[in-house]
């Protein structure tokens, strides 16, 4: 306590701003809480009706935020650049499970276009509470600061805090206790924070804090994706920190509170009856899904190379249920009954800076199962979940992370890098020590770290423009799109989950379309207008969880006994009618699922024109790695030459025997890159886009986005 007092002492107040609090009206509060930490001005906006019409919240504030206080130039280490964190109107409802997201929006330094970013923890509804539908953050501190939202005394304060460590996991427990009037008081706080390894690379994330009064710890909930927190710290920012009196009631103040918590109820029901068949997102969280994935050759391993492994029993879901505690309401925001933000309580750390230490470790989930295990050949538990928690604490994806060394390792095993390369590092598949210490190396700004750090782009190019190695291979290998690594799935056997993939707006993350079942599995969208239909309904549908607040696991992690006999089962349509059911609960606003998708598309295609006003987001910059989309390798082809010979002979009509393994790889290679051109074609079309992958004004004017500063961009690509 002495220590944090210290550190508190040392703070140099900067800035102050008192503000008049005022109720949440139907979910919003209508104003924005501007900070610039060059003028360390602190203001308030209110919310133009057209905004509030068109972008709804979460992304879409984000995303309109960032646009109007960027030029198309914009670098993101300008002091221009922002950081966006908004809610939405659903967010922070207590009476509905998954309620407790927020989306963080910048220009990322990995894609040079905008990035959006969810994340659980209690920042996103406490910001809320506190009186903003959003945080816009611009400018650059001259030293590290603290931005404190006290929605208690209503006023917004920011000081120097040159003491308080940097480390999300001690920073987070320091704000906690410095914040907090009590222990009891510790749940009305929620800090968000980076860490040093996001000090030293392009790819840092952000970790937002939540208390866990049942084990009495801070824990923590990441925006992982396109290095948000690497603009967090360029701006100096050590932490946000808000606190609020507490939550309870309706604080959202909605107009028909009963039909929530109706809808709440009977999805608690689901949960308690059917999850343990179905899903076990209460025993396991996500991690339920790591062999799942390797039964259906799903699972990245050797970067993306193959789908299974045999030692992939040693990271069985059951594996990491013996270590998650069990019996915990798991829920990374209050009334979640999904209960999925699983942790390892009481793990001895043994490496690296906080060696023989005990903590608790936040996951891991299932990408992260893989990012930091099975794409590395590395199928020891003890590394995943130690790697998770260095991962955490230093701000940094494990996605991002993981994927940059599986191509690390192929670029090793391939003589592209060597030990004299990478510092004396041998990192070859498998070699988890070597693995470890260059995670250790790109906290402290060293070697061969600092390198890997820039993200796999950056590291192609170089690596190119080096003569390392054949450009095609690098090319062919280095697993990302848009400048964002791959999410954690091998997409060489669904055409529809390589769109899911290279077609977003952001990058290559599973949280617009996860269609690897439906199409490789199921065979429920055989042709090219079905595969395009479901590339527009599933990205559209999911943006607007990200619109409102929402996390999208409770849509279809656990279905309704029923939802098999549905129309549409993939949808899980008594699912959407909740959501139907609450949007209009909690807003009052008249309605239905075609209203959610134009939402959705209102967002989506401007997030689309924001990436063109920065000079991509056309057809080119949709170009998927060739890894993505099928064999890069002799080893990979012949790995799985039944299928692929079958493949030839069946689908592409050419007969495979007599072929040498690479004349057979030529042949796949040139039918699956036409397929994906055709692809292409069909999403564009459904999705009122040009061949070029550009929003035809007419679509524009049918959605009611025919703003003027879009159609500016459009109109000479028409």
């Amino acid at each position: 306590m002495e220590e944090i007092m210290e550190m508190q002492k040392a703070h140099q107040f900067i800035a102050q701003w008192n503000y008049n609090w005022k109720p949440l009206d139907k979910g919003y509060t209508d104003k924005i809480l501007y900070v610039n930490l060059s003028e360390n001005k602190i203001s308030e906006k209110q919310v133009p009706e057209e905004m509030k019409e068109k972008f709804i919240g979460g992304r879409g504030y984000g995303l309109r935020l960032l646009w109007d206080a960027t030029k198309p130039d914009t670098k993101w280490n300008d002091p221009e650049n922002e950081i966006n964190i908004s809610s939405g109107p659903i967010g922070g409802i207590t009476q509905y499970s998954g309620t407790g997201k927020a989306i963080c929006v910048s220009i990322s330094p990995q894609t040079d276009i905008p990035i959006d970013s969810n994340v659980g923890g209690h920042f996103g509804p406490f910001l809320k509470f506190a009186g903003f539908d959003a945080i816009e953050i611009q400018g650059k501190a001259e030293n590290d600061v603290i931005v404190f939202i006290d929605g208690v005394n209503h006023k917004v304060e920011i000081f120097e805090a040159p003491k308080e460590p940097i480390d999300s996991h001690v920073l987070a427990e320091t704000l906690h206790e410095m914040y907090a009037d009590d222990d009891k008081d510790k749940k009305n706080v929620s800090v968000v924070s980076a860490g040093t390894a996001a000090d030293n690379s392009l790819i840092g994330m952000l970790n937002f804090s939540f208390y866990d009064p049942k084990r009495k710890l801070v824990r923590l909930k990441q925006a992982g994706r396109g290095g948000i927190g690497t603009v967090f710290r360029d701006k100096k920012i050590k932490a946000l920190v808000a606190k609020i009196p507490g939550v309870k009631g309706n604080l959202n103040n909605v107009v028909d509170l009963q039909a929530i918590m109706e809808r709440g109820k009977r999805f608690n029901r689901e949960m308690r009856d059917l999850d343990d068949s179905q899903a076990e997102m209460r025993s396991k969280g996500t991690a339920h899904l790591t062999n799942i994935m390797n039964d259906y050759d799903l699972l990245p391993v050797n970067n993306f190379k193959f789908g299974q492994h045999p030692d992939a029993d040693k990271i069985h879901s059951e594996v990491y249920k013996e270590r998650f505690t069990q019996g915990v309401p798991d829920g990374c925001w209050i009334g979640c009954n999904m209960s999925c933000a699983k942790g390892v309580d009481n793990y001895l750390l043994r490496t690296g800076p906080y060696a023989g230490q005990t903590v608790i470790v936040d996951g891991p989930e299932y990408e992260t199962a893989s990012s930091l295990g099975s794409i590395m050949g590395i199928f020891n538990p003890d590394f995943t979940i130690e790697s998770n928690f260095y991962c955490d604490t230093y701000g940094i994806c494990t996605i991002t992370w993981g994927t940059i060394m599986g191509f690390v390792m192929e670029c090793f095993e391939n003589g592209i890098l060597n030990e004299e390369r990478t510092g004396g590092l041998k990192l070859n598949f498998g070699n988890a020590d070597s693995a470890m210490e260059l995670l250790h190396q790109l906290s402290r700004g060293e070697g061969f770290g600092q390198i890997a750090g820039l993200g796999v782009r950056k590291m192609k190019v170089m690596f190119i423009e080096k003569g390392w190695g054949d450009p095609q291979f690098i090319n062919d290998i280095g697993m990302e799109n848009k400048g964002l690594e791959y999410s954690q799935y091998v997409s060489k056997e669904s055409l529809a989950q390589q769109g899911g993939y290279a077609m977003t707006n952001k990058g290559p993350q599973h949280d617009e379309a996860w269609l690897i079942f439906m199409d490789m599995v199921n065979n429920q969208i055989p042709t090219f207008e079905d595969k395009a239909e479901a590339l527009h309904y599933f990205p559209m549908f999911r943006t607007w969880f990200g619109l409102q607040g929402l996390c999208k696991l409770p849509w279809n992690d656990v279905e309704p006994e029923s939802n098999a006999e549905s129309d549409e089962p993939a949808k899980v349509p008594e699912h959407v009618d909740n959501y139907v059911t609450i949007y209009k609960a909690v807003t009052g606003k008249p309605f239905d699922k075609k209203e959610m998708i134009n939402q959705s598309e209102r967002v989506y295609n401007f997030q689309r024109i924001f990436n063109i006003r920065r000079g991509y987001g056309l057809r080119k910059h949709d170009a998927q790695p060739y890894r993505a989309a099928g064999p890069v390798t002799r080893e990979e082809y012949e790995s799985r030459a039944e299928r692929y010979d079958k493949q030839m002979k069946e689908i592409i009509g050419v007969d495979p025997s007599g072929k040498t393994t690479e004349e057979k790889m030529a042949i796949t290679r040139k039918y699956r890159e036409e397929q994906y051109e055709k692809l292409l074609d069909a999403v564009y079309f459904r999705r009122g886009w040009n061949k070029n992958g550009v929003p035809k004004i007419s679509h524009l004017k049918e959605l009611g986005m025919d703003l003027p500063e879009l159609i500016e961009v459009v109109e000479p690509l028409q």
